[in-house]
């Protein structure tokens, strides 16, 4: 009996020892690395090279770099060329060259990025395809505010503590243009806005969208501004204030933003011109060479060329009335025939033509002849239609309550 015993106390002993055993083997756990996916090819596949093109970089010689004969470039160029041309790449852009991992390290696609929302892929592992793709932006509306003690760089430092994009003081005072003057602002000015940043994979700052309301209190005198589309059909949108009328004039003040002005409209100061001496017709706006040119008002573009002593240079034709146009650029960014809204860039201000110095020279014809545009009584900009009035008094409702209940801080 006792042997009984002791046989299933050792029975029980083993029994319970391998139901540890088991249970342990059982709770070991295998970790997976993460792929990590990137233009839809796993990297880990790949021998990533990541850089910017160069000055003096060719698409030929990237590839060559990286162990593509010059054959092969030439049939992969011939490939795409309908859809993309590889002799156009910009000198700073980013690019991605995924290589084979083995002893060759030759390049097999080639990831090129002209805008941080676009990306281009040039697969030639196998066969040659080109992909173009536009990464999804997301738009968050957000809403700031701030006191300004005495200037313009007060505001800018403002924005700067608040950490805000100083873009948005550009975008402020061109919705402010004639109503509120940036150069003399003053304690005890503030302002509010409600606006647009664009993310791009929700983290990746793509910049600032519209601003879609604001309000401006300069020299105790509110201001209030909301963006309305009244032609749908051109796209065309305005800001106006709370009562419909435009705070816009028909014209802005000026074609560059936050420029100086380094020769007015003078018939009796004459200049020497292309070997004749003319009296200076044009308002000359100084700025460094690649300032964006922006159109002064609505209109379609009646000239863009180069001729003489004008340089690069862009006209336009506003209405019946009105034409503007704009010298010595170093590129011009519209063609004839182009419909252009007040502050779409035209082109860039250079140094080409008849000029000693980067600058826009600025022309203003009423009625075929030759003004002074800052001797003009410039029109204002026309109310909303009445048709449009009410559904535009219903649409700002919100905007405004939202603004009013911001603080300033």
């Amino acid at each position: 009996m006792k042997n009984l015993i002791f046989l299933l106390l050792i029975v029980f002993f083993f029994s319970c020892k391998s139901d540890k055993i088991e249970e342990e083997v059982i709770s070991t756990k295998i970790e997976i690395p993460e792929l990590i996916q990137k233009f839809g090819y796993t990297l880990d596949d790949y021998k990533v090279i990541e850089d910017t093109i160069r000055n003096g970089d060719s698409f030929g010689e990237i590839l060559n770099n990286h162990h593509v004969d010059y054959s092969e470039v030439y049939n992969i160029v011939e490939s795409v060329k309908d859809t993309f041309n590889v002799a156009k790449l910009i000198v700073g852009k980013p690019y991605v060259i995924l290589a084979n991992k083995d002893t060759t390290e030759k390049a097999q696609v080639f990831v090129y990025q002209p805008r941080i929302t676009e990306y281009v892929i040039i697969d030639f592992t196998d066969s040659i395809f080109y992909e173009f793709h536009e990464k999804k932006i997301k738009t968050v509306v957000k809403e700031a505010s701030g006191a300004i003690s005495d200037s313009l760089y007060a505001l800018s430092l403002v924005m700067q503590d608040k950490g805000l994009d100083y873009a948005l003081v550009n975008e402020l005072s061109d919705v402010y243009a004639w109503t509120v003057d940036f150069f003399h602002l003053q304690k005890g000015d503030n302002f509010k806005v409600i606006y647009e940043e664009k993310f791009i994979d929700d983290t990746i700052y793509a910049g600032l969208g519209e601003i879609k309301a604001a309000y401006f209190e300069h020299k105790n005198q509110p201001f209030y501004a909301f963006n309305f589309v009244t032609d749908s059909t051109k796209n065309i949108s305005d800001y106006y204030d709370d009562t419909a009328n435009s705070l816009r004039r028909q014209f802005l003040k000026a074609p560059l933003s936050f420029s100086r002005i380094s020769s007015r409209y003078n018939l009796k100061r004459f200049i020497r011109y292309y070997g004749k001496i003319k009296p200076h017709r044009g308002t000359d706006f100084a700025a460094g060479v690649g300032t964006p040119i922006m159109s002064t008002a609505n209109g379609t573009v009646i000239e863009s060329a180069r001729r003489g002593g004008n340089g690069n240079y862009v006209k336009v034709k506003h209405n019946s009335v009105y034409t503007t146009q704009y010298l010595h650029m170093s590129k011009r960014a519209v063609k004839r025939g182009d419909f252009v809204k007040q502050g779409d860039v035209i082109g860039y201000v250079g140094m080409t033509g008849n000029t000693s110095g980067p600058h826009v020279c600025y022309r203003f014809w009423k009625n075929g002849v030759q003004v002074d545009p800052l001797k003009e009584k410039l029109p204002s900009a026309e109310p909303i239609k009445d048709s449009l009035k009410a559904g535009y008094l219903t649409f700002i409702k919100p905007y405004r309550q939202q603004l009013d209940g911001l603080t300033i801080d």
